[in-house]
C-alpha cells in the first residue's frame, strides 16, 4: 500500500474544446495507488479515477465537504466558493436538502412531461419557421431548462440574460480574479434577495414561497441559506442540462446511425439518456474536494486525515472494471449505474428533472430531424468548470 506523497501532476488532463476522455485518465486507472495533482490553485490532491474508489470516496462519511472551509482547497480558479448546500455535511446539509427535495420527486417531476414536451416541440417549430443553420444551444438547449426552474422556483424568465450571466460567472474557472468572482455571487445573492422580498409580499405556487414558509414559519433556514438555497437550485436548475443537450447531439453524430437508429425506436431514448451522461466526461476536471477526517485507505494508497481526494466522475463512468468496453457507446447498454449525477449524500437532488429535460429534448430532436447535422464551427466552451459547445449552428 503506497502511504508517501508523490510529486503531484499538473492537473486538469481534458482539454475545453471537445469532450474527449484525455488519455492521462486511463493510465492513472491503471496505475497502483492514487494519482497525486496539483490544480491551478490550491494544495495538492489524490485523485480518484476508478469507479469503486469514487462510490466509496462519495458515499463514506469520513470523507468531508465542510472541512474543505479549513484548508486551501484544491480549485481551478482564485476565487473560493463561500459555503452553500454543497459545502456541508450533514446534518446540515440534510437539513436544507430535506426542504428542497420535494420539489423534484420522481413522481411530481414526472407531472411536467407533456409541458416540457410540448415545450421542445414548439421551439423545433420556431427553429425550422426560421430556417436553417439555427444556434442549437441558444436555440432550444438553453430555453428548455430555463423555463422549466424558472417556473418551479418562480424567478421570471424575462431575467434569463441577468442570471445567465451569473451562472457563467459561478462556473468559470480563471476568466475572473477573486474579486470579481466575489462581486458577481453578491449580485446574484441581492438579485434573489430582492426576488424573495417580492415573493414575501406575493406568494405564489412555487418552490421559492415554500421555501420563505420554512424559513419564516418554521424557523428550518436563515435567510442566507435561503438566497443560497434559491441560488444554487438557479444555477444547477438549468447549466448542466443546457450544456448536455448540444454534447448528446455532438456525441451522437460522431456515431454515424444513432440518430436514425433512436428516430426508429424512441422507446430506446431512456436509455440513451443513461448511456450519453455516462460516455460524455462533462467537466473539465474533477473538483468539490472531499476531506479525509481520518485516515483511510482508497485504491491501494493511504489518504492521511486532514488531505484532500478529488474524485473523476468522467473516468469512472469509463473503468473496464465496471462496465465493459467502456469507450464504446452503446446505447442499448444495460445496468448502467454510472455517477454522472454523483453519489452518496450528495447525489443530484435535481437527477430526476434533468433526466425528463434531457430525454423530452433528445426526444424531439430526433423524431422531428433525423437528419441534423453541424452547419458551420462550434465554439467551445472555455474557462468553465462543464465543457460543451456555446454555440452550435445546425441544420436539418
Amino acid at each position: 500500500m503506497s502511504t508517501s506523497p508523490s510529486e503531484p501532476t499538473d492537473y486538469p488532463f481534458n482539454e475545453a474544446a471537445g469532450l474527449a476522455l484525455s488519455g492521462k485518465y486511463d493510465a492513472a486507472r491503471r496505475s497502483e495507488g492514487l494519482t497525486r495533482v496539483r490544480l491551478p490553485y490550491g494544495e495538492p490532491a489524490w485523485l480518484v479515477t476508478r469507479y469503486a474508489d469514487a462510490k466509496l470516496v462519495l458515499g463514506d462519511r469520513r470523507f468531508s465537504r465542510a472541512d474543505a472551509a479549513g484548508h486551501d482547497e484544491p480549485r481551478q480558479s482564485p476565487g473560493r466558493a463561500d459555503g452553500g448546500i454543497l459545502s456541508m455535511d450533514p446534518p446540515d446539509h440534510t437539513r436544507l436538502r430535506t426542504l428542497v427535495t420535494k420539489a423534484f420527486t420522481v413522481p411530481r417531476v414526472e407531472r411536467l412531461r407533456p409541458e416540457v414536451r410540448a415545450l421542445a416541440e414548439s421551439l423545433l417549430d420556431d427553429m425550422v419557421a426560421a430556417g436553417p443553420p439555427a444556434d442549437l444551444v441558444e436555440a432550444y438547449a438553453l430555453p428548455i431548462p430555463v423555463a422549466v426552474i424558472c417556473r418551479l422556483l418562480g424567478v421570471p424568465e424575462a431575467d434569463r440574460p441577468l442570471f445567465r450571466k451569473w451562472s457563467d460567472d459561478a462556473l468559470s474557472t480563471s476568466s475572473l480574479t477573486a474579486e470579481e468572482s466575489d462581486a458577481s455571487r453578491e449580485e446574484l445573492r441581492a438579485y434573489m434577495a430582492e426576488l424573495i422580498a417580492d415573493h414575501r409580499a406575493r406568494p405564489a405556487d412555487d418552490l421559492m414561497t415554500d421555501l420563505i414558509g420554512a424559513r419564516d414559519k418554521d424557523d428550518r433556514l436563515s435567510e442566507r441559506e435561503l438566497i443560497d438555497l434559491c441560488v444554487a437550485v438557479l444555477v444547477a436548475g438549468h447549466e448542466t442540462t443546457a450544456t448536455q443537450v448540444p454534447n448528446f447531439v455532438h456525441i451522437l453524430l460522431d456515431h454515424p446511425g444513432e440518430v436514425a437508429r433512436l428516430h426508429d425506436r424512441p422507446d430506446l431514448i431512456p436509455g440513451a439518456v443513461e448511456e450519453l451522461l455516462r460516455f460524455v466526461p462533462l467537466g473539465m476536471a474533477a473538483s468539490m474536494a472531499r476531506y479525509a477526517t481520518q485516515d483511510v485507505e482508497v485504491g491501494g494508497t493511504l489518504v492521511r486525515s486532514g488531505e484532500p481526494v478529488l474524485v473523476s466522475v468522467g473516468a469512472a463512468n469509463r473503468d473496464a472494471l465496471r462496465f465493459p468496453a467502456p469507450d464504446t457507446l452503446d446505447l442499448g447498454r444495460e445496468g448502467n449505474q454510472h455517477v454522472g449525477f454523483g453519489h452518496g449524500v450528495h447525489h443530484c437532488l435535481g437527477a430526476p428533472l434533468a433526466r425528463l429535460e434531457l430525454q423530452e429534448a433528445l426526444r424531439a430532436l430526433v423524431l422531428r430531424m433525423p437528419g441534423i447535422h453541424v452547419a458551420g464551427d462550434i465554439v467551445w466552451k472555455t474557462e468553465m468548470l462543464v465543457r460543451g459547445p456555446r454555440s452550435m449552428p445546425v441544420g436539418w
